[in-house]
């Protein structure tokens, strides 16, 4: 496992209203839901990012409004049309 550091004033957690730990935790939680959204990670990958499993993970981005689908409109529309074919 890397360690990333990353330097921050302390008015980040004043405005956060959070202690220096906490605000550590959301960046994190932040920066994977992001990649994971941005299709640049998996979930699984977001979820150890994160610091959670698959499953919180999946469950937060409903809480933050992150799909959980990767696929394009069109890709979509493919897998659609291939399934009523059948």
């Amino acid at each position: 496992m890397s360690t990333i550091v990353f330097d921050c004033h302390e008015e980040l957690a004043v405005a956060l209203g959070k202690r220096p730990a906490e605000v550590a935790r959301e960046v994190q939680l932040m920066a994977a839901l992001r990649l994971y959204e941005f299709g640049r990670i998996s979930s699984g990958l977001a979820a150890r990012l994160a610091g959670m499993s698959r499953v919180e993970f999946i469950t937060t981005c409903g809480l933050f409004g992150v799909s959980i689908f990767q696929q394009t409109p069109e890709e979509l529309a493919v897998d659609i049309a291939n399934a009523c074919d059948r």
